[in-house]
């Protein structure tokens, strides 16, 4: 009901002026907060797709993609078929790949089918999962791969 004059009284005023630089940080914060978990971008059963896909987001994949895909989260559905390379920190195979796997994180679940090697830091195999090609761990597998081509260059 009453409150005190803050006319005369100059620490209130540095305490408003504190509080809203942190008020305009977490605004800063606010935005990039959604940006780090935006939906992910789903591709449907009945799009075929003939070229690359790069990403820093998620996406899902239920068609048919013939070329590279690169993503930060990226999901196979049971009904995609991938032509090309795939690389992602975080790769979910429900489906069939037909090309290179590279990832920090990859999962074949038991309706999975991959056709070619699979460069990994950790890796999980359901049983019932087909694969046919080889298997290697890497500490970092997304940059050795960016760093081949780069010698391959050079030479």
């Amino acid at each position: 009901m009453f409150s005190k004059s803050k006319i005369n009284d100059p620490a209130p005023k540095e305490d408003a002026a504190k509080p809203a630089a942190p008020t305009a940080s977490a605004a800063a914060l606010a935005p990039s907060a959604p940006k780090a978990k935006p939906p992910a971008s789903v591709l449907s059963q009945d799009l075929h797709i003939t070229g690359n896909i790069k990403t820093t987001g998620d996406i899902q994949v239920e068609g048919t993609v013939e070329g590279d895909i690169r993503a930060h989260l990226l999901t196979i559905g049971e009904t995609a078929t991938i032509k090309g390379e795939v690389i992602a920190d975080d790769i979910v195979i429900n489906g069939r790949i037909i090309g290179r796997v590279r990832g920090l994180k990859v999962r074949l679940t038991a309706t999975a089918r991959v056709e070619g090697d699979i460069i990994h830091k950790t890796i999980a195999i359901e049983s019932g999962a087909h694969f046919e090609g080889s298997v290697q761990r890497q500490d970092d597998p997304l940059s050795s791969g960016a760093k081949k081509p780069a010698a391959a260059e050079a030479k």
